[in-house]
């Protein structure tokens, strides 16, 4: 399962993501959900390029970072509310996935992962047995 493990650190991020700074622009937004036995994680990253999009997995913590261009040099801007800069986002990843299995696909400005419940981890019937029957002996 995701984790979130600091709810102060989540309301700091959450500012962030709305306001951003001057160094750090409002951050990516992000769906989670989980489908059969595995987790989708979706991050919106509209006029981003496949080669600025950096996404490391060290010690269940998910990192991705993604740079997006500003406009050029010396053109006089009559509106700026598309953020330009460096976005990151940081997701921690329960014991129950399995980091090593992460895969990522980046299609139309999303970027999407797949991250698999471990097989450890996933539902199992156990079978009961019953002292209340009597052997049978054969005979």
């Amino acid at each position: 399962m995701l984790m979130r493990t600091d709810p102060f650190r989540d309301m700091d991020r959450l500012a962030q993501q709305l306001l951003g700074t001057a160094a750090r622009p409002a951050a990516m937004p992000m769906d989670a959900y989980r489908k059969g036995d595995t987790f989708y994680v979706q991050f919106d990253l509209p006029g981003t390029t496949l080669d600025s999009i950096d996404l490391t997995v060290e010690h269940n913590v998910l990192s991705v970072r993604a740079e997006r261009a500003g406009v050029e040099e010396g053109v006089e801007m009559i509106a700026a509310e598309r953020p330009a800069g460096t976005f990151t986002r940081q997701i921690f990843l329960g014991d129950t996935l399995d980091a090593e299995n992460v895969e990522a696909d980046y299609t139309a400005g999303v970027l999407t992962l797949r991250i698999p419940v471990r097989e450890e981890a996933k539902p199992r019937k156990v079978a009961i047995s019953s002292s209340d029957t009597p052997a049978i002996e054969a005979g």
